[in-house]
C-alpha cells in the first residue's frame, strides 16, 4: 500500500499541474506533493526495516534495502529542490526568461520526472526498468529545453539522441536477459524479467549470453551515469536547463543510472562467475574520475564546470562498486548519497549566483560573501565538502575508497589521488574567487531559499563525523546484497 501511495503522488501532482501549473498556487502545490511523497517513501522505508524485502502487486514490484535507501534519498532531494526552486522560478520568470506555459510545463514534468525515477527504483521487472529509463529522459529533454534558446534546444538534443543510443543498447541487453531466462525457467518465462527471478537462478544462466547482455546494458545505462566516454551530453544539459533540474540531475538521475548498472552486474557476476564485470566497472569508473577532473580546468562557465565533478564522482562511485565487497561498496552508497546531498546544494548555491551576476561565466561571479553572506558561505562550504575536505562525509567516503582501493587494487591508487588532486585545486581556486573579491551583483527580487542549502550540507556533515547505527546496519546489509 505504502508503495502505490508512493508511486500515485508525483502521478497526480504531474495531472494537477499540467492543468494549474502556471497558477501562483503551483510551486506550493509542487512542494507539497513532493513532501507528501517523501513521507510515503519515510512509511516504506519503515517497513522494510521492520520486516525486511516485500513485493507487491504479484511481484513486479520488489523493494530492498539497497533500493529502499535510494527511493529516500530520491524523495528528500525532490522535496527540497521543490522547495528551492518556488522563489529561483519566480525570478526567472520576472526577468522575463519564463512565461505562464513554460511554468506549466515545469512543474508538471518535474513532477513526473520524480515518478520515472521512483519507478525505476522500485520495480522489480527489468523491461519496466528500461521503459522508466526512457521516460526518465523524455521528461528531461522537456526540461532541459525549458528556456527555448538556441544553445538550450541544442543541449536538449544532444542529451535526447545520445541517451536515446544509450538506452537503445541497454534495450538490446534487456532483450538477451529475457532470452536467456526463459531457457532456464521454462513454463515461468512470464516472470523471466522479474529481478527476483533472475537473481534466484542466476547461477544457471548462460553465461555467454549473459555476458555480452552486461555488455550492452553496461553501456546503455552507463550512457545515462554519464561514464567517460560517453558523458558529452552531461555538461551540456546542466549547463542550459533550469538550475533545479541540474540539482535533480546530477544528484538523482546518475544515481538511478548507477543503480540499474548495479542490479545488472549481481546477475551477471552470479552467471559467469568471473572478475571482468567489476573489472569493466573500475575501468569506465577510473577513466570517468581521470576526464571529469581534467576537464574542470577548462571551464569557465559555473554550471558546466560542476557538471564535470559530477562525471569525476560518479567515476569514483562506480570504481568502488566495481572493486566490490562490503567495505568498498558500503563508501560506495556513503559517496553515492554525499554527492548527491552536497552537489545539490552547491547547485542552489549557483543558481541564484547566476541570477544575480546575469551571466553563467565565473569571471563575471565576484564577492558573493559580500553581498549574500549566506549565499557566499553555503557556495564555499559546498565547495570545500565537494572536494573531500575533513570533516564532510565525501572525505570519509573517499578515504574508505582509497584505502580499500590500497588493498585490493593498489595499481589504481596513483590514479585516484591524481584525479582528486586536479579536481580539488580547480574547484577550490574557482570557489575563491566567486566568493570572496569586490561584490559587482545585482539584488535579486526575491529573497533566495537558502534553508534547502544549509540542510543538505548539515547532514554531510553528520555523515563525516558520526553515521547513525541504522544507517549503518541499513548500508552494510545493501553492501553484502552487492556481492562483489
Amino acid at each position: 500500500m505504502e508503495l502505490i501511495v508512493l508511486l500515485a503522488i508525483p502521478l497526480l501532482g504531474a495531472a494537477l499541474l499540467a492543468l494549474f501549473g502556471h497558477r501562483a498556487a503551483a510551486p506550493h502545490l509542487n512542494l507539497a506533493a513532493s513532501a507528501a511523497a517523501f513521507l510515503a517513501a519515510c512509511v516504506l522505508t519503515a517497513e522494510v526495516i521492520a520486516h525486511g524485502p516485500l513485493q507487491v502487486l504479484s511481484g513486479e514490484f520488489f523493494i530492498d534495502p539497497f533500493n529502499v535507501f535510494l527511493v529516500t534519498l530520491t524523495a528528500f532531494i525532490g522535496m527540497t529542490t521543490a522547495g528551492f526552486s518556488r522563489p529561483y522560478m519566480r525570478i526567472e520568470q520576472e526577468h522575463g526568461r519564463l512565461n505562464a506555459a513554460r511554468l506549466r510545463l515545469y512543474h508538471s514534468m518535474y513532477q513526473l520526472f520524480m515518478f520515472t525515477m521512483l519507478l525505476a527504483l522500485t520495480t522489480n521487472n527489468m523491461g519496466i526498468l528500461w521503459v522508466a529509463m526512457e521516460a526518465a529522459t523524455l521528461t528531461t529533454v522537456l526540461l532541459v529545453s525549458l528556456y527555448r534558446t538556441k544553445a538550450s534546444l541544442e543541449a536538449a538534443w544532444k542529451y535526447f539522441i545520445l541517451c536515446g543510443v544509450g538506452i537503445a543498447l541497454a534495450l538490446f541487453g534487456t532483450v538477451l536477459l529475457y532470452f536467456a531466462a526463459e531457457r532456464v525457467l521454462g513454463a515461468e518465462g512470464m516472470n523471466a524479467l522479474l529481478w527476483t527471478q533472475l537473481d534466484g537462478v542466476k547461477g544457471k544462466l548462460e553465461p555467454g549470453i549473459i555476458g555480452i547482455a552486461f555488455v550492452f546494458l553496461l553501456v546503455g545505462y552507463g550512457t545515462k551515469v554519464g561514464l567517460a566516454p560517453l558523458h558529452s551530453w552531461l555538461p551540456d544539459a546542466h549547463a542550459e536547463g533550469p538550475t533545479p533540474v541540474s540539482a535533480v540531475l546530477s544528484g538523482l538521475l546518475l544515481n538511478v543510472a548507477l543503480y540499474a548498472v548495479m542490479r545488472c552486474k549481481v546477475l551477471v557476476e552470479g552467471s559467469v562467475r568471473a572478475a571482468w564485470p567489476g573489472q569493466m566497472l573500475m575501468g569506465f569508473g577510473l577513466l570517468s574520475a581521470l576526464v571529469g577532473a581534467f576537464l574542470l580546468w577548462r571551464q569557465k562557465d559555473v554550471k558546466r564546470m560542476f557538471a564535470y565533478s559530477s562525471i569525476e564522482h560518479m567515476g569514483i562511485v562506480t570504481f568502488a562498486f566495481g572493486m566490490g565487497g562490503p567495505v568498498a561498496n558500503f563508501a560506495a552508497l556513503l559517496h553515492m548519497t554525499g554527492h548527491a546531498l552536497t552537489k545539490s546544494a552547491i547547485f542552489f548555491t549557483t543558481g541564484h549566483a547566476t541570477q544575480k551576476a546575469g551571466t553563467q561565466r565565473m569571471d563575471a561571479i565576484q564577492g558573493l560573501r559580500e553581498q549574500s553572506p549566506a549565499l557566499g558561505w553555503g557556495l564555499m562550504l559546498g565547495a570545500l565538502a565537494i572536494v573531500g575536505m575533513p570533516p564532510f562525509g565525501v572525505f570519509a567516503s573517499e578515504f574508505l575508497i582509497l584505502t580499500t582501493a590500497m588493498q585490493q587494487q593498489p595499481w589504481a591508487t596513483p590514479i585516484l589521488l591524481l584525479a582528486l588532486g586536479v579536481a580539488f585545486g580547480a574547484i577550490f581556486l574557482r570557489a575563491q574567487s566567486m566568493v570572496f573579491g569586490s561584490s559587482t551583483l545585482r539584488r535579486l527580487p526575491h529573497q533566495p531559499n537558502m534553508v534547502p542549502v544549509f540542510v543538505h550540507l548539515a547532514l554531510v556533515l553528520l555523515l563525516g563525523l558520526w553515521i547513525p547505527a541504522f544507517l549503518v546496519s541499513w548500508w552494510h546489509l545493501a553492501a553484502s546484497m552487492l556481492g562483489g
